[in-house]
């Protein structure tokens, strides 16, 4: 995997911030077409993101445990 890549999934875990997001928003502004970017494939992968269908509402996404220290160790706030 490129180095170039980092900062994207970096990018993808601050935006989602701390507060479930509606699956379709995510992958509306996170999706690619660009195989040589799979920004929402490599973090899920890596187990950065978690998900979580709700009946009524829908599937959310969030930033995992796994995420939020990954991101706690390469983009201190």
């Amino acid at each position: 995997m490129s180095n170039d890549l980092e900062p994207l999934i970096l990018d993808l875990l601050e935006w989602l911030g701390p507060t479930p997001r509606p699956y379709a928003e995510v992958i509306e502004a996170w999706r690619t077409s660009c195989p040589r970017l799979p920004v929402w494939e490599e973090a899920n992968e890596r187990g950065f993101i978690d998900q979580r269908h709700e009946p009524g509402r829908g599937t959310t996404v969030w930033v995992s445990d796994a995420g939020e220290e990954y991101l706690r160790n390469h983009r201190p706030r």
